[in-house]
């Protein structure tokens, strides 16, 4: 073996855990593994987890925050505006830097998977190319997937679906669209048809912004998950946001889950955007507006979670920690239980690892040694103290070290420190 971890604890709950890592992969797992390493680390019964993953992320607009201005009033429109307004003054040097500080700080944390939609709607397709440049560089410590995503409507902006075209061309790997911001209803939902057509003919995936409104009458999910069926589209679609479920009609939802869970489609809820640009229409009570993550499951559907952005014209705030994504999903979906944290956990790796297709995902033999060390006993207390990664592994390569937090006290009379 290159690396063995001792004394682990695993997701599923086993505790004692020898995992062995050879050649970049994991060839083995069991309790007291009876076999020599170059370097063996006692994790002390801490949890060992596969990496997190982002199912959905801009990085285009990363860390880009206060550029040309301030959203005064964070809303969505007004940082789709801004948006617009910043598009013109983009360089490929300014994208291609923001977003590898990016990754460095998500490898940092843990997070060795993103799907990041790209903007086609600027001609120059500056963002595709500067964003392809990036997947390349990232590639031997991150897996970097990209959506071609029109921004300003597929038919909406005149060269929109040319330019999607052009970005799968360059290589950009699944086709995105916002059926929701065309002009009419009927045009969204014309455009799930020919994104999806396009995927089809193409053998890609879709992920699609869909539904993100508080309108309880919008239906492209609907229209996503007849097309997925339609075309043999299965296990190849997501639906990211949903947010207009949270606001459907109880009696609608009921024939509407059992569709999505026939075709496959998969969900992405991004509670800590969700929650903060939805229902800013109301008065009270306020709507939250992320999708019904609960009764998705229930039916059956694959629910992953995505941070969405982090310091951009929409969001001022992030951090790059899906256990934060995770955490506030905990508390606004109500998901308290024992099972459903859990769920709020596999939403952050497994489920969203299912998403993105990822090849030899999981600790398993013969999986990527692609593993994370947590100051934590369970997927429980990671999401409660959003823990500490003591240890990063890619590929049987470990890239990413913490210590362990150990808060001191001064207090006389007190302990002067508290148990790891």
């Amino acid at each position: 073996m290159d690396l063995i971890l001792r004394n682990a604890r695993l997701p599923d709950g086993r505790n004692g855990i020898d995992i062995g890592l050879r050649d970049g992969r994991i060839a083995a797992v069991e309790p007291r593994l009876a076999a020599t390493s170059l370097e063996e680390i006692d994790v002390s019964g801490r949890l060992v987890t596969p990496p997190f993953v982002d199912a959905h992320f801009h990085l285009d607009s990363a860390l880009s925050y206060g550029l040309p201005r301030v959203n005064q009033s964070g809303t969505l429109l007004e940082g789709i505006a801004l948006w617009g307004e910043l598009k013109p003054l983009l360089t490929m040097d300014a994208i291609v830097e923001r977003a590898l500080h990016y990754c460095d700080l998500a490898v940092s944390q843990g997070l060795l998977a993103i799907r990041s939609h790209v903007d086609v709607c600027d001609d120059r397709l500056l963002a595709v190319e500067a964003l392809l440049h990036v997947r390349q560089q990232v590639a031997p410590y991150l897996d970097l997937q990209l959506v071609a995503f029109p921004q300003d409507g597929l038919y909406r902006s005149a060269t929109a679906e040319k330019n999607l075209l052009r970005a799968l061309d360059l290589g950009v790997d699944v086709v995105g669209g916002i059926p929701h911001f065309e002009r009419t209803m009927a045009d969204g939902a014309r455009s799930v048809t020919r994104l999806c057509e396009i995927a089809a003919e193409r053998g890609l995936r879709v992920d699609l912004h869909c539904d993100e409104s508080d309108d309880p009458m919008s239906r492209h999910i609907e229209t996503l998950a007849a097309e997925t069926l339609r075309l043999g589209l299965h296990g190849r679609v997501a639906g990211s946001h949903l947010t207009s479920m949270h606001s459907m009609d109880n009696y609608y939802v009921s024939k509407l889950l059992p569709l999505i869970a026939e075709s496959g489609v998969a969900a992405i809820a991004n509670p800590l955007i969700n929650i903060t640009l939805q229902g800013r229409h109301d008065a009270y009570p306020k709507r939250r507006g992320m999708t019904r993550v609960p009764e998705l499951l229930a039916a059956g559907v694959n629910v992953g979670f995505g941070h969405d952005c982090v310091m951009d014209p929409w969001y001022a705030f992030g951090s790059g920690d899906m256990l934060e994504v995770a955490h506030m999903a905990v508390h606004v979906a109500q998901m308290t239980s024992q099972t459903a944290i859990r769920q709020c956990f596999d939403a952050v790796t497994t489920n969203s690892a299912k998403i993105l297709g990822l090849d030899g995902y999981g600790i398993a033999p013969g999986c990527h040694a692609d593993l994370v060390v947590l100051q934590a006993r369970d997927p429980f207390e990671a999401i409660r103290l959003r823990a500490n990664r003591l240890l990063v592994i890619r590929r049987g390569r470990i890239i990413a070290r913490n210590a362990p937090r150990s808060p001191q006290l001064a207090l006389p009379g007190r302990p002067s420190g508290f148990p790891d």
